[in-house]
């Protein structure tokens, strides 16, 4: 990968068909510490209104070209690691500069991002956070950019809300790890190249302790990748089946038998993307792609095709959805629990999705078979909604636990009751 001063300047970005598109990227000198939040925003807004349509816009919606394309000039431009390091490809701006991205990007991001939500969202800041630096160098640049896609390999058929039971286990051999077990409701790991694994590596530790995480290449023989079909018609998940899989012995995120750190850093990072990261996304992409709320303007729009735009009932929804993907936006420019933006994402979806349904469909969530005919659309996308967005109370951990974890760690209400939290691991009932 080429180095980070060789991507300011004049860049070549081939597109569709062969067309070859030119961008001119911010030059650092002009961006860094003397640049201000208005300049930034400045910035920004050029960035998403001049230079993106012309990276993105030839290229097939939906399509891994296109998501890579949009991530690469992403991060060509300065935008994709504001806050990171300038060693690993970040600007080294603060938080004023990240709130003010999110603020003038609201409502343009593509869908197509929604491939890098676990890369970018929860992998690559705990490896900035907590990693080596041989990881570090190794790894964010290439997952910031979207030239690898990632997985969590978290959630097992025994662990789900109480994940540190995890069973899978991890025996170092020499100059690598051996790992066995099985993951489920992995979201991408068909299309990754690398995962955040947690693993077991000492049983005779308490549960909590004895776990490591690990980066998993997924591309080698004893990975097996079963596709998980929803209700939606669409496998959004996997099963994960590791058989004496192996990873080289330093790529540990953390200490050996204390992953249970970076794995609830993780699990932060992962509820700030998931209630923050879900209001930027375009209006105009009708897309099928992961579990994001619908946008206001789809609903708004909506509502004017189905002529109830002047119903008084309607509108009441609709300011109350428009007040409630504002907050969500606010909830990301502050330093708020992230649980609370991943409890107010969950209410936010299946609000804006029942909406939906009623004005899109005739009684029920049953799809049109003809969608050559353009007034099915309308039916076909908003009954996925309506089924999709059930989901969004269980990943990165479900709206109890959500709760659970505001009550004993915010308001400081007594745990629920449980086995002495320095029992060994092998001697609690399975």
């Amino acid at each position: 990968m080429p180095a980070l001063t060789s991507e300011w300047g004049q860049r070549r970005l081939v597109g569709h068909a062969g067309t070859v598109l030119r961008c001119v990227a911010m030059n650092p000198a002009n961006s860094s510490d003397q640049q201000t939040v208005e300049e930034f925003r400045r910035d920004v807004h050029r960035f998403f209104h001049q230079t993106l349509p012309g990276i993105i816009d030839p290229l097939p919606e939906g399509s891994l070209e296109r998501s890579r394309a949009w991530r690469n000039a992403l991060f060509d431009h300065g935008l994709a690691a504001i806050d990171y390091p300038k060693l690993y490809g970040g600007r080294g701006l603060g938080q004023d500069y990240v709130s003010a991205y999110r603020e003038e990007s609201q409502g343009l991001v593509p869908r197509e991002d929604m491939l890098f939500g676990i890369a970018v969202g929860m992998a690559m800041p705990t490896i900035r956070d907590l990693g080596s630096d041989e990881l570090k160098e190794r790894f964010l640049k290439p997952g910031l950019r979207g030239d690898e896609i990632w997985c969590q390999l978290y959630s097992e058929p025994g662990a789900g809300s109480d994940l540190a039971s995890l069973r899978t286990t991890a025996t170092l051999d020499g100059d690598q790890w051996v790992v066995t077990g099985q993951k489920v409701w992995t979201s991408g790991a068909e299309r990754s190249s690398y995962a955040i694994l947690l693993a077991r590596t000492d049983a005779d530790l308490p549960k909590h302790r004895g776990i490591t995480m690990f980066i998993l290449p997924m591309n080698q023989p004893g990975v097996e990748v079963r596709p998980l079909v929803q209700m939606t018609g669409k496998a959004g998940f996997n099963e994960v089946f590791l058989d004496q899989a192996t990873v080289p012995r330093n790529w540990v995120v953390g200490e050996v038998n204390n992953g249970w750190r970076p794995a609830v850093a993780l699990l932060g990072h992962e509820r700030v993307q998931t209630g923050t990261g879900s209001v930027g996304g375009s209006v105009d992409q009708y897309s099928k792609e992961g579990r994001a709320p619908i946008p206001f303007g789809q609903l708004q729009q909506l509502a004017t095709r189905a002529e109830r735009a002047a119903d008084p009932v309607v509108r009441q929804e609709l300011a109350r959805l428009h007040s409630g993907q504002q907050i969500m936006g606010w909830l990301g420019a502050r330093a708020t629990h992230p649980s609370i933006g991943k409890l107010w994402r969950t209410r936010q979806g299946r609000a804006a999705a029942e909406l939906a349904g009623r004005l899109a469909l005739d009684g029920s969530a049953a799809w049109r078979l003809d969608l050559s005919d353009p007034a099915n659309r309308d039916a076909d996308f908003f009954a996925f909604q309506m089924l999709n967005c059930r989901g969004m109370s269980l990943g990165g951990g479900t709206d109890e636990i959500q709760r659970n974890i505001l009550g004993e760690r915010v308001l400081g209400l007594p745990a629920e009751p449980g086995p002495a939290r320095d029992t060994p691991f092998r001697d609690l009932l399975k």
